[in-house]
C-alpha cells in the first residue's frame, strides 16, 4: 500500500519504519526542516533495546510532497492539523484515506472539512517513542491499535487498514467502539500529562500526592460530562483505577508524559485545547459545568506564556 506518514515525530517515525520494514510504499511527511533534511542525508537513526541502525525512508516537507497516497497516517500535533492538512491537499483525491492517531478531541470534525467523511477512520494506539532530536528516534516498549470507520457502511475498509497495520507487527484490532477508547485515553492524558506538566514531576511522583486520587476523580468525571453528550459512557471508577495502575514504575511511573516534554523541557506549545480546553469549551456550550478544566487549562496557558519564547 502506498502510505504516507504525516507528522513524522516519534511515532510517525515508528509507524513509518514499521509499515515500510513490511513492503509498504511509505513517505514521511513533516514541517522540520532539520529532521527531513537528516533522514534523506543520512538515514533515520532509529536507537532500539538491541543498538542502533540508520533507516532508509524518504521524508518530505509537506509543501514539496510528491507522491499519490492511499491512505495516510496522522500523527500530527493536534494544534498543527489543520496546518499540515491544508499543505497536503493537493495529494489527497476523493479515495484518498485517512487514519487520525492523534492524541486529543474533536479531530474528526477538522479533518471532514478535507475529505470525505466515509474516508476517515479514527484511532488510537499504546504505541510509545521518543524523538531525540533531528532524524534520530528511540523506539522501546511494545504497544497496539484500534481503529474504527466513521461512516458505518465502510467497516472492510477499516478492517483491510487494521490487516496492514497487523502484518506490519503493529497489533491493530477492529474497534467497535473506538470513541470510547479515544475519551479514555483522553482522560489520562487530561491528568496525568496536564497535572505532571504543571506539577513538575512525573507519573510516579504525582500518584505518590495525596491529593492524586481526588484530582483524578474529579478531572474524569468532568470529561464524563462532555463524552455523554457525544454518546461515549465512561464510569470514573473505571478510569481513575485504569490511570492509578500508570503510576507503577514498571507501568509508567518513570515517565514524564508529552506535555511535560513539550512545555518544560522543549518550551513548546502544547495540546492543552484538545483535551481539558476541549471539555471546558464543550461543557461551556452545553451549559454544563466544568471548572477544573477550566482553571486547568488557563493555568497551563499561562505556564505557556512564560515558557514558550
Amino acid at each position: 500500500m502506498k502510505i504516507a506518514i504525516a507528522g513524522a515525530g516519534a511515532m510517525g517515525s515508528r509507524f513509518g519504519t514499521m509499515l515500510k520494514r513490511a513492503g509498504n510504499d511509505v513517505i514521511l511527511i513533516d514541517p522540520w526542516a532539520e529532521h527531513v533534511d537528516k533522514i534523506n542525508h543520512d538515514g533515520l537513526q532509529i536507537d532500539t533495546d538491541n543498538g542502533s541502525e540508520q533507516f532508509q525512508i524518504p521524508a518530505f516537507l509537506p509543501q514539496d510532497v510528491d507522491f499519490q497516497p492511499e491512505l495516510v497516517v496522522l500523527f500530527t500535533k493536534s494544534m498543527g492539523l489543520v496546518t499540515m492538512l491544508k499543505a497536503i491537499e493537493p495529494i489527497l483525491t476523493p479515495e484518498t484515506k485517512i487514519v487520525c492517531l492523534l492524541n486529543g478531541l474533536g479531530h474528526t470534525e477538522v479533518i471532514e472539512k478535507y475529505i470525505p467523511k466515509a474516508n476517515i477512520f479514527m484511532g488510537v494506539t499504546l504505541w510509545t517513542a521518543a524523538l531525540l532530536g533531528a532524524g534520530h528516534v528511540k523506539l522501546v516498549g511494545d504497544g497496539s491499535i484500534e481503529i474504527q470507520n466513521i461512516d458505518p457502511a465502510e467497516a472492510d475498509a477499516a478492517k483491510k487498514i487494521c490487516a496492514v497495520f497487523d502484518d506490519a507487527g503493529l497489533k491493530a484490532t477492529y474497534s467497535s467502539n473506538v470513541m470510547f477508547s479515544i475519551w479514555r485515553k483522553a482522560c489520562v492524558n487530561g491528568t496525568l500529562n496536564t497535572l505532571c506538566t504543571l506539577l513538575d514531576c512525573n507519573i510516579a511522583e504525582f500518584g505518590g500526592l495525596p491529593q492524586s486520587n481526588d484530582l483524578v476523580r474529579t478531572i474524569v468525571a468532568e470529561f464524563g460530562k462532555v463524552a455523554a453528550n457525544e454518546g461515549v459512557l465512561l464510569n470514573v471508577d473505571e478510569v481513575a483505577q485504569h490511570i492509578a495502575k500508570l503510576y507503577d514504575p514498571s507501568q509508567a511511573g518513570e515517565h514524564y508524559p508529552s506535555m511535560y516534554q513539550d512545555l518544560i523541557l522543549h518550551h513548546r506549545l502544547t495540546e492543552i485545547d484538545y483535551l481539558n480546553g476541549y471539555v471546558a469549551a464543550q461543557a461551556a456550550k452545553l451549559n454544563l459545568q466544568t471548572p477544573v478544566c477550566q482553571v486547568l487549562t488557563e493555568m497551563v496557558h499561562a505556564k505557556e506564556q512564560l515558557l514558550v519564547k
